[in-house]
């Protein structure tokens, strides 16, 4: 799959911008463990441990749907990979054990269409995948679907790539990577909820 380095500078921009709260808040913590107070030094110890479990389990995520992760080596349990990045959040997704059942390239694209569901629920909801045909399908359920034409837009075939945004660039990757399963990836839209899908 050929992305062109403007998509590849969006995509580390993204990462960065994930990887800023919990490296941050690592920081943070360590600036505490100089006040010398045993208060603080608890505070500050069970800061940085939670901060860098949640930039661990952010950065094995990622490096499995978008980057090498599990080729030439088997897949990782991407059930784990897809909890652990929701951990804390406000969204809960349902992840079928026959997907274990899927190929590394499946689950990727997977891992991909569950992160682009959760984007789209900025309060919250569900995120239910299953078997779609011989793909995958995401169903994202909430009390706000926030679909912006943006995102429609770097969904679509012929999204232009100077147009995408580091917001929207994670749509774009997903629709391109349905197409490197052999597929298309198709939306349909609900009240209060919306369908990814790949067939």
């Amino acid at each position: 799959m050929q992305l062109e380095f403007r998509v590849l500078e969006l995509l580390a921009s993204r990462l960065c911008h994930e990887l800023i709260s919990p490296v941050g808040a690592v920081n943070n913590g360590v600036e505490l463990l100089g006040d010398g107070d045993a208060g603080f030094v608890r505070d500050a110890t069970t800061l940085i441990g939670q901060s860098a479990r949640r930039a661990a389990l952010r950065l094995q995520f990622y490096r499995f749907a978008y980057g090498a992760g599990g080729v030439g080596g088997g897949a990782p349990e991407a059930k784990a990979l897809v909890a652990g990045i929701l951990e804390g959040g406000k969204v809960r997704c349902d992840w079928p054990a026959e997907f274990d059942a899927l190929s590394v390239s499946w689950q990727k694209f997977a891992c991909n269409l569950m992160l682009l569901a959760v984007e789209i629920l900025p309060r919250g909801g569900t995120v239910t995948l299953a078997r779609e045909g011989s793909g995958v399908a995401a169903v994202a359920a909430g009390e706000a679907v926030n679909l912006t034409q943006e995102l429609k837009a770097a969904l679509a075939p012929a999204a232009e790539v100077a147009a995408l945004t580091a917001r929207t660039v994670h749509a774009y990757f997903t629709a391109r990577y349905a197409e490197h399963v052999g597929t298309k990836l198709m939306l349909s839209e609900a009240d209060k909820s919306a369908m990814f899908a790949a067939n």
